[in-house]
């Protein structure tokens, strides 16, 4: 929740350093940003009515996190220490002197790793500071505290400038393992030895995995089982060569130095070997040097029991060929057998944009999956860069597209879709910030858009967060139940804070923009950090703290309630089982009595560089319940009939699909028993889910035939 105290206080500081300074200065600010930016009787289903509150806030609940810069924030130190530069060095400075992200690029994920019953976080940190593995204490002492266990638990990785982070069950063992990114080096990959030794610890495979991927400068990964073999496979997005530079971003070339991105083939044993190039994920069109690629997430977004992968590019400034066409949200398409073809084109994603990150959905409820993809903002751009809505088309492809009714947006980093307020429509979360050299942006609240009715056309909630994140650069945001009560909560990772009492802390609308006509125009602000005087770009020497952690505990109050689904894959557990063990890739669907129906995909990593919990949980509103549908990867449909509001459901793959030709019923109703008897000989359900899951397959079935 933005207080009112908090904005009055924000404009009477921005009032007295205008009156104090005078309006020629904000003038100034101005042209220098310009220089710089130049490119019914049914069940309820209300909106809102809940009120997210951080409990990390000041070292809450036991979450200590501080971000440590990377070590190229001595590049920055060296271009502040010069305190002026003349107008004609400014853009060769930006350019070749300032470092990319010099405070680092940090995901977050939520994941059970200890397998107790609650979720946990993992906090990436910079060199020399230990990552941070927050073991959730709800289970153990019934209170939301959580305990820092990494360096216990093996995954610190102290030395690396870590960025993103992705999970999943990568040997099919039952515990989850650990891919985490660095930036300019090698990345770690984190086995989990649960299951061998009953203890969460983790052991470093990477040399004997053949993972660690060079000296690449990645964000974001993604896993998911791409050849249909059973295993996870892990895809990466990489950016550029150097980060002590920001030349592709502000130079206008096409930049040599572009990183292909990466497919680690998941070979078992915990073995892989990267495939990008033979599997087609190496191409990128019309840009053989490679992409700059912040964000990717693999998902099945035809809905044909494959999963595909989706790339966010950013742009930059315009290119300097019109052949060079950066830039854009790719698509490549699985045919099934983990080979790809780029279809961005045919899929009308050919939209230039600074896009850094993804969030899957079917927003308007019209049974196709959408993306939201984040981008540079409108006031951060002149000509407009909106985080967008792409809603599917109906015919294979995307709408143009568009802002989702909101306005104005502001400037993005994380995304995640969730039913916030359980109010049976998929929402979406995005916070973002950044430092441009001249100025920090500080116009993202922590933007929350609420679905109205499942329409795909939103409205900002800009009451339901009651810590401003305006001055937090976010990078970094997930969901997960953290605390178990069925509605979503928000952890989001900041790679700095700024000092909202620094005298150059001013607001966009009526000093460097016009107003958009947006719920945000009253809250965007900025902190100056250069400042252009007589032919000079004089360094203002803001306050900029290290980046934190919030984990916001939705409050649950709204009278609404949920169901929530693990999907558990059978690899190794049945015959003919052919899913992953987390069931990633699957796509659920759940329709409440009296409701639309939404759909979640279940997804190993997406937003930027960071993986949601993996549970799948739907808002009910007030109905009583509903009815699940799951296609699995591999094309295989089960069925889940009358799911109660409040119920945590456990969904094995049934390699039986109910909509096959089976010729009679006794076939497939064989294949169905002898899956989930073997899921209670593993202790996957037990005697009672047998029979409700086998009542619902027969009831599929016929309903099918």
């Amino acid at each position: 929740m933005i207080h009112s105290e908090s904005l009055a206080s924000c404009r009477s500081g921005a009032g007295r350093t205008l009156a104090r300074r005078g309006f020629a200065i904000a003038t100034v600010f101005a042209l220098v940003l310009v220089g710089t930016l130049a490119f019914s009787a049914a069940p309820a289903f209300a909106d809102g009515g809940v009120v997210f509150t951080d409990i990390a806030e000041n070292g809450g609940a036991g979450i200590t996190f501080e971000r440590a810069p990377s070590a190229r924030i001595a590049v920055q130190q060296a271009v502040e220490a010069r305190e002026q530069i003349p107008f004609s060095e400014f853009r060769d400075v930006r350019a070749y002197g300032t470092p990319m992200k010099p405070h680092g690029a940090p995901g977050v994920a939520l994941l059970d790793f200890d397998r107790d019953g609650d979720v946990d976080i993992y906090a990436p940190n910079g060199p020399g500071a230990p990552n941070s593995l927050y073991s959730n204490q709800l289970v153990e002492t019934g209170s939301l505290t959580f305990v820092d266990v990494a360096a216990a638990a093996g995954v610190e990785a102290t030395a690396q400038d870590t960025s993103g982070v992705c999970y999943g069950d990568l040997d099919n063992d039952g515990d989850d393992d650990l891919y985490v990114l660095g930036t300019g080096e090698p990345n770690h990959l984190f086995e989990n030895r649960l299951a061998d030794t009953g203890v969460a610890t983790f052991i470093d495979v990477t040399d004997a995995a053949g993972a660690g991927g060079g000296d690449k400068h990645p964000v974001g990964c993604s896993m998911a089982d791409f050849n249909g073999d059973g295993l996870l496979d892990i895809a990466i997005a990489n950016t550029y060569d150097d980060w002590t530079h920001r030349r592709p971003t502000f130079v206008n070339e096409v930049y040599p130095g572009l990183e292909h991105n990466q497919l680690f083939t998941n070979m078992g044993s915990m073995e892989f070997v990267d495939t990008a190039y033979d599997a087609g994920l190496h191409a990128v069109s019309n840009m053989p040097g490679g992409a700059y690629s912040w964000a990717i997430s693999a998902i099945d977004y035809d809905l044909d029991g494959d999963v595909d992968i989706a790339v966010a590019d950013t742009q930059g400034v315009a290119a300097a060929s019109p052949a060079e066409e950066r830039g854009y949200n790719r698509l490549y398409e699985n045919d099934g057998t983990g080979n790809f073809t780029e279809v961005t084109y045919q899929r009308n994603l050919r939209y230039t944009g600074s896009w850094m990150g993804h969030s899957w959905g079917d927003f308007n409820c019209d049974g196709s999956l959408d993306f939201f993809s984040t981008n540079l903002g409108d006031y951060l751009s002149f000509d407009g860069a909106p985080s967008s809505l792409f809603l599917a088309d109906g015919n294979g492809g995307f709408e143009d597209p568009s802002r989702g009714g909101v306005g104005a947006s502001a400037f993005g980093w994380g995304t995640v879709a969730t039913d916030y307020d359980n109010d049976g429509d998929t929402d979406i979360v995005y916070h973002g910030g950044i430092e441009i050299m001249t100025i920090g942006l500080a116009e993202n609240p922590g933007a929350i858009l609420q679905n109205q009715g499942c329409s795909g056309s939103f409205a900002y909630d800009l009451g339901a967060s009651a810590r401003d994140h305006r001055p937090r650069q976010v990078q970094g945001v997930a969901t997960g139940d953290l605390n178990g009560d069925g509605f979503a909560d928000l952890v989001s990772i900041a790679d700095s804070v700024f000092d909202v009492n620094n005298p150059t802390w001013l607001p966009w609308v009526g000093v460097l923009s016009g107003p958009h006509g947006s719920a945000l125009d009253p809250v965007a602000h900025f902190l100056g950090i250069w400042v252009g005087i007589s032919g000079n770009i004089t360094f203002l020497h803001p306050t900029i703290f290290n980046g934190d952690l919030s984990v916001e505990i939705n409050s649950g109050d709204n009278g609404n309630s949920s169901v929530t689904f693990d999907t558990v894959g059978g690899v190794d557990l049945v015959n003919d089982g052919g899913v992953n063990r987390n069931g990633i890739g699957a796509v659920l669907s759940f329709t409440p009595y009296g409701g639309n129906t939404t759909m979640h995909p279940v997804v190993g990593g997406a937003s930027y560089g960071s993986e949601d919990e993996l549970a799948a949980r739907f808002g009910v509103g007030t109905a009583a319940g509903g009815d699940l549908e799951v296609l699995w990867p591999g094309g295989v449909r089960n069925r889940l009939y009358d799911v109660a509001a409040g119920e945590r459901v456990t969904v094995p793959e049934i390699p039986c699909s109910y909509d096959g030709d089976w010729g009679n019923f006794g076939l497939y109703n064989a294949c169905v028993m002898q899956a989930l008897t073997s899921y209670v000989a593993a202790g996957t359900i037990d005697a009672h889910e047998l029979g409700r899951l086998r009542d619902s397959a027969e009831r599929a079935y016929h309903e099918a035939h």
